[in-house]
């Protein structure tokens, strides 16, 4: 994270992983905002991510997050923003996370993201692989999480209050966040 960024926070992982609901969790315990990306698809694009791969394809929703991942970089500090679990794919978003804060990785283990993300109706791609679809996405981006990832959060292990308690306390030891948490 580059100092000028101020305390701005990156939640990183799988759909499933509780991006969402923790972001909002520390945002209310913060007084932060909070901006998920499906809000910044949607501003950016005047549509939602899935709509967007239903007319386009892959690669325009792909392009829709990257933007949504600019316009999240674009906030002013202190913020919560929940980043597209797919632009950890793209070279480039992985160099502007690196660069755009406080990264912080929801990890959890495929079996109880495909159990959270199930039946989601903004989650296409759990429609169309299921559990295999899961796992083989869990193989191929944990190492690419884990490349970018500042503070590593376990929620697959705990609830989300206690994950939320558990990015709290790894916040307060971050030099650009402790001002502004009044740890």
């Amino acid at each position: 994270m580059s100092a000028e960024q101020g305390c701005r926070i990156l939640l990183i992982g799988m759909m499933g992983s509780g991006k969402s609901t923790i972001g909002r969790l520390v945002a209310a315990a913060t007084g932060w905002p909070y901006v998920d990306n499906d809000e910044l698809v949607r501003r950016s694009h005047g549509t939602t991510a899935r709509a967007i791969l239903a007319e386009r394809g892959k690669e325009a929703m792909r392009a829709a997050e990257s933007d949504a991942l600019g316009l999240g970089l674009d906030a002013a500090a202190p913020v919560l923003i929940g980043v597209a679990a797919g632009t950890i794919l793209d070279p480039a978003d992985r160099a502007r996370l690196r660069e755009g804060g406080v990264v912080v990785w929801l990890r959890a283990d495929a079996e109880v993201l495909e159990s959270r993300a199930a039946g989601a109706d903004h989650r296409p791609f759990i429609d169309a692989g299921g559990a295999r679809w899961v796992r083989d996405a869990v193989i191929e981006r944990d190492p690419l999480y884990a490349s970018v990832a500042d503070i590593v959060v376990d929620t697959g292990r705990q609830s989300a209050d206690a994950s939320a308690e558990e990015v709290l306390g790894a916040l307060s030891a971050v030099p650009a966040c402790q001002s502004v948490l009044g740890r």
